[in-house]
């Protein structure tokens, strides 16, 4: 059974930094690529970061790029989104999930999904 857990949230203040974790077990890193989204209050999902499998080659929507990394260690299966320079419009409900194939801009079509972690950036 497919799981990705998040973990990492929390209140930051503008400026400020976060890291996300996301811990997935029932597959491998190696064969899935892991997509971070994000979903603030009133708006439609939409896609941050990705990093493919085997190659790792990432993949970041221009809101984030220059702040946002993303990185993954396959001996823990785990893949990190470190944020940086955090702006209030960043604060959303972050997801990660899984597929062969990394669908930044089509989330629909992502296999498998985590619960998300919270992320309010805030004075």
């Amino acid at each position: 059974q497919v799981q990705l857990v998040e973990s990492g949230g929390g209140l930051v203040q503008p400026g400020g930094s976060l890291r996300l974790s996301c811990a997935a077990s029932g597959l491998t890193l190696d064969y899935y690529a892991i997509g971070w989204f994000r979903q603030a209050p009133g708006k439609e999902r939409e896609g941050v970061s990705c990093i493919s499998s085997s190659a790792g080659i990432t993949y970041y929507v221009d809101s984030v790029k220059g702040r946002f990394t993303i990185s993954r260690d396959n001996a823990k299966n785990t893949v990190y989104l470190q944020m940086n320079s955090l702006k209030p419009e960043d604060t959303a409900v972050y997801y990660c999930a899984a597929d062969p194939w990394c669908r930044i801009h089509s989330p629909q079509l992502m296999d498998y999904w985590g619960k998300g972690t919270l992320v309010t950036v805030s004075s």
